[in-house]
């Protein structure tokens, strides 16, 4: 076995949520060589090195399959005294990784991966709201001096993948995530707001996706097993109400035959600058569907990628351990993995099974402190946009929380179409809130349908959303698709 590479000279970040302690990746970047290819590293935390394959903690971290970040509280795949200290890439101390190097060229090709063992040292744990300020020109100096021209190469990288990736197409759908402020003594919800991604969290998620992809890459080349992140196209019939929606919202998608990510992509970039934005993202979402794990490569379509898989947080998720020992156990000289071939199948359809039930605890916590908080502001009349148009009546996203109610059909004038509320900016009376039945009951105080002679307007006058800080990467409601500012499957948690 090669020892491990030693990288702890290279100034290293990690950039996460300010309150975030389990930290299982690190980046570093090389400047620009003559012919201008960067050389970027993202190293991940090498969880293997303390969690043995068949002990029991492993045992442990496949039955929970996942960590799970509930609003004010967080059960771990493995114990905090690993996720947060012995494993975690907290900065000024050593750690073991598994780190992949990517050489990314002028225009965001990725010309060579390699992928080994190393030792890494973190020079900085750096916050999502920092880096963003720090990119975005705000202020320089919530950054380190030092550490300033690494971040402006990471950009570099960020800006050279995400037009490599424009180009072949894909999902980024936009999301008014909700963050719930709870009483730390009492836990009761003090406020809840929505959060937007920003640039740092951008950042992040392209960096994510291409490790990601190319392990999965490297993989495939070797003839070895993984378990892969599948996202199928959308069915016809599903494609077909979403051009319905979207033509309600005063969007022609004009899909035609096939439906690609590049046709997909297309579709967004109109999407993104229509008032009713938020209404045709949530209709997007359940266009897409979930990304599945699976023994078997195939296309993630949200992605626009032909192979992707998990690699880069061991830390929370099952899936990336498991490829991790394939790696590891390849470059220590393995060159059987008959048993991992025999057994991927069954845990890739375990692992989606543990995920559905987390993800629905994540989402039906968030509702009930939703429920709680609006419970005692019965009668505030606030403003929203229908984003779904349901049998028992319309759900409408209350502006700048992310969070959702509903109106009931009975409250609705009769004898207009469905169609001509989806997208309607609505001002409502809170009626109601149950927290055991987690639902917000609403009364529309100026609902109109839309007319027929509806014009889009532009996202940046009449948007309903807070222009605020993105999303924390783990936050409690679940999302379809990518990562970190993306749809569930795609980047740091995919």
């Amino acid at each position: 076995t090669e020892p491990r590479r030693d990288l702890r000279a290279l100034p290293t970040v990690t950039i996460d949520a300010a309150h975030s302690r389990d930290l299982d990746d690190a980046l570093a970047v090389l400047p620009a060589e003559p012919d201008g290819a960067l050389r970027l590293f993202v190293s991940i935390a090498d969880v293997d090195a303390f969690v043995p394959a068949g002990g029991a903690l492993d045992a442990e971290a496949r039955r929970r399959g996942t960590s799970v970040y509930l609003a004010g509280r967080v059960l771990p795949m493995v114990p905090p005294s690993l996720s947060e200290e012995a494993a975690s890439l907290n900065p000024g101390v050593d750690r073991p990784a598994v780190t992949v190097e990517l050489r990314i060229d002028v225009e965001g090709a990725v010309q060579s991966v390699d992928v080994y063992e190393s030792l890494v040292r973190s020079a900085a744990r750096l916050t999502y709201d920092d880096v963003a300020t720090f990119l975005d020109g705000a202020q320089e100096d919530v950054i380190p001096e030092a550490l300033r021209p690494t971040l402006r190469w990471l950009r570099t990288a960020g800006a050279r993948l995400s037009t490599a990736r424009a180009a072949r197409g894909g999902v980024e759908v936009l999301d008014d995530e909700a963050y719930v402020t709870l009483d730390a003594h009492t836990g009761e919800p003090l406020a809840i707001e929505a959060r937007r991604t920003t640039s740092a969290h951008r950042l992040v998620e392209r960096l994510m996706v291409a490790a990601n992809e190319a392990v999965a890459g490297w993989l495939l080349a070797r003839g070895l097993p993984g378990i892969f992140r599948v996202h199928p196209p959308p069915t016809a019939d599903r494609v077909a109400l979403l051009a319905e929606a979207a033509r309600a919202c005063g969007v022609e998608p004009g899909f035609g035959a096939a439906l690609t990510p590049r046709s997909f992509a297309a579709f967004e970039a109109q999407a993104r600058s229509v008032a009713a934005a938020p209404a045709l993202a949530m209709v997007t979402q359940g266009t897409l569907g979930p990304a599945l794990y699976t023994e078997a490569p195939g296309v993630h379509f949200g992605l626009g990628a032909p192979c992707y898989l998990h690699f880069t947080s061991p830390i929370r998720r099952y899936a990336d351990l498991a490829v991790h020992r394939v790696v590891k156990g390849f470059l220590a000289g393995r060159r059987s993995f008959a048993e991992e071939q025999s057994i991927f199948g069954s845990l890739a359809g375990q692992l989606k099974a543990r995920i559905l039930v987390w993800d629905k605890a994540e989402r039906e916590r968030l509702r009930s402190l939703a429920a709680r908080h609006f419970a005692s502001r019965v009668g505030d009349e606030l403003p929203g946009r229908v984003v779904g148009v349901k049998p028992f009546g319309l759900v409408v996203q209350l502006q700048g929380t992310g969070i959702t109610g509903t109106v009931a059909a009975e409250h609705l004038p009769r004898g207009v179409a469905a169609d001509t509320w989806l997208g309607q900016p609505v001002r409502v009376r809170v009626a109601g809130a149950s927290e055991e039945l987690a639902r917000i009951d609403l009364v529309p105080l100026d609902l109109a349908p839309r007319s027929a002679a509806h014009e889009a307007t532009p996202r940046s006058a009449a948007h309903d959303a807070d222009p605020r800080p993105a999303p924390d990467p783990r936050p409690a409601p679940g999302r379809t698709g990518a990562t970190k500012g993306a749809p569930r499957g795609a980047g740091k948690r995919p």
